[in-house]
């Protein structure tokens, strides 16, 4: 008799068990068909990119055509800007080697952050914005833990000036580097030193990682478009992109197409598997400033923003190949654009250190 009550009441327990279960089942299924419902509808909105520090939004662009702000921003000239990762806050890097942050709503200066012993040439950004990446022609790297204002790490190595550098678009932990010492350099963020260095014929002016972080794409002075594996530092595949030097590379968000910009003053679009030409984009009088002259591709995946020398900044439709707006603001030439990823606003910054904001 006591075994059995004794069954019974386990019978009873495993049926509670069972009830609990079926309960959490139904509540997990309930938040994957929300959290897929949401994930849909944002797709329905925008682009949804989705790395280690999770989901990055991107909204539809709006092609601009008033200026709303004229920051004095650096004194000598401004040769990177970047937006913040889901957000309207502009990081630029000049001359002068202090980093600001801008409030673009407003035009106001935010914080600026310093440290760097030359010229900022390039910046870059960890996906979670806690980290602010600057190559510097003092030769070094320069790491900025944003929230404290410090510098974090100095990435010494390069034997010339650092003129590119990007961050791995999966994880934050990753960050590659060109200079005019003819290599590139992967570095480890979390242990602070170099993991490998490649060697070329040819100076690099720009690179980006692709966009699961195993490929770094590079833009030479010779004018050929390279991929490289960053595990073995072998060279994938290479074209000739461009007549003169490739002053600018880009990654479409999708990851599929590769903006490349010359001082030939063409923008081509590669796709990134075959290494073909999928665009071309060129406009009279649009003349690429520097050798480090950085277009943009929109959130979207819609429009090309390149600066020139004459000072006006060139929008072309990619799926027309055609231009769809030129700004004029700007009395020196555009070395950078940058646009960000909530689709508004296009920012721009000239050889004078003055940064436009358009919408």
């Amino acid at each position: 008799m006591l075994v059995d009550r004794w069954m019974l009441q386990k019978m009873q327990d495993a049926e509670r068990l069972n009830e609990a279960n079926a309960l959490y089942e139904e509540m997990v299924d309930r938040l994957k068909a929300s959290g897929l419902e949401s994930f849909a509808r944002q797709q329905v909105d925008g682009v949804v990119r989705q790395s280690e520090e999770g989901a990055e939004f991107f909204a539809e662009s709006t092609v601009p055509s008033s200026c709303k702000h004229r920051i004095h921003a650096h004194e000598g000239g401004c040769a990177s800007i970047i937006f913040e990762y889901n957000s309207g806050r502009l990081i630029s890097g000049g001359q002068d080697r202090t980093i600001k942050m801008w409030d673009t709503r407003t035009g106001s200066l935010s914080r600026t952050l310093y440290g760097c012993l030359g010229s900022v040439l390039d910046l870059t950004l960890s996906h979670d914005n806690r980290s602010v990446i600057a190559a510097s022609s003092s030769n070094n790297l320069y790491v900025w833990d944003v929230n404290s204002g410090r510098v974090h790490h100095t990435l010494t190595g390069h034997t010339d000036k650092v003129c590119a550098v990007d961050v791995s678009k999966f994880s934050s932990r990753h960050v590659v580097s060109a200079a005019y010492d003819r290599t590139i350099k992967i570095w480890d963020l979390q242990k602070g030193y170099c993991s490998n260095t490649i060697m070329f014929p040819s100076n690099c002016n720009a690179l980006s990682f692709s966009m699961d972080g195993l490929t770094i794409c590079s833009g030479h002075v010779d004018g050929n478009l390279r991929l490289w594996d960053i595990q073995t530092g072998k060279l994938l595949s290479e074209v000739a992109a461009h007549a003169l030097a490739i002053t600018s590379i880009s990654l479409s968000r999708n990851g599929n197409v590769v903006l490349t910009s010359g001082r030939d003053n063409l923008h081509n679009l590669f796709d990134m598997r075959s290494l073909e030409v999928c665009g071309t984009l060129r406009a009279t009088g649009n003349r690429v400033a520097s050798n480090w002259s950085r277009s943009c591709i929109s959130p979207d995946d819609g429009y090309v923003a390149a600066g020139s020398a004459d000072g006006a900044v060139y929008i072309w439709s990619i799926s027309k190949a055609d231009i769809v707006s030129t700004l004029k603001e700007h009395t020196a030439p555009v070395l950078c654009c940058s646009w960000s990823g909530l689709g508004k606003p296009l920012c721009s910054a000239d050889k004078n250190g003055i940064i436009c904001t358009w919408t």
